[in-house]
């Protein structure tokens, strides 16, 4: 499956270099960080290559959401055509925010740093902003829990397969 979706890519994008390719979906919503660290390997990315250029990917949209999202979504709510996907969005981000709300800083982390569907920097920094905890707080969670993402990220798509590989030969 993950080969598919990296072949599809590959195609799609076949202009530009694959460490854009990486990149564009480390900044994407939903895939992110785990996304790009999926595709690297597939397209012959060296995992610090890939680590730097996915981490980067992930960071440039996490302070734009945690300064802009909340009067973006105000002015949004404002609107008819805009108002009810701005409240299902903000209803299914604080669906999640049980362990955010009780242990804040390292609930953060955690919800950044596991890799679950629905989990990441953006719903993270989503969720941080909606329950108002300062972005002094909220950052360098995101930051440490993309860290623990991309440990576990490279754990799966470079060194299991790298065990497997010189295990098997």
């Amino acid at each position: 499956m993950a080969e598919k979706i990296g072949t599809w890519f590959a195609a799609t994008f076949s202009w530009l270099p694959k460490e854009a390719v990486v990149f564009i979906v480390s900044m994407l919503p939903l895939v992110e960080l785990r996304g790009g660290l999926i595709l690297a390997p597939l397209f012959g990315i060296p995992i610090w290559k890939a680590v730097m250029i996915c981490l980067v990917g992930n960071i440039i949209p996490i302070p734009f959401i945690l300064w802009f999202i909340t009067p973006i979504f105000t002015w949004m709510k404002g609107t008819r055509l805009f108002k009810p996907i701005v409240e299902k969005l903000e209803a299914k981000s604080m669906g999640k925010s049980d362990r955010i709300q009780k242990y804040e800083f390292w609930g953060l982390v955690l919800f950044v740093g596991i890799p679950l569907p629905g989990t990441g920097a953006w719903t993270g920094a989503l969720i941080a902003s909606l329950l108002n905890i300062r972005i002094k707080k909220a950052f360098p969670a995101i930051l440490i829990g993309l860290l623990l993402a991309t440990t576990i990220m490279c754990t799966i798509t470079y060194l299991i397969p790298w065990i497997i590989s010189n295990v098997a030969a």
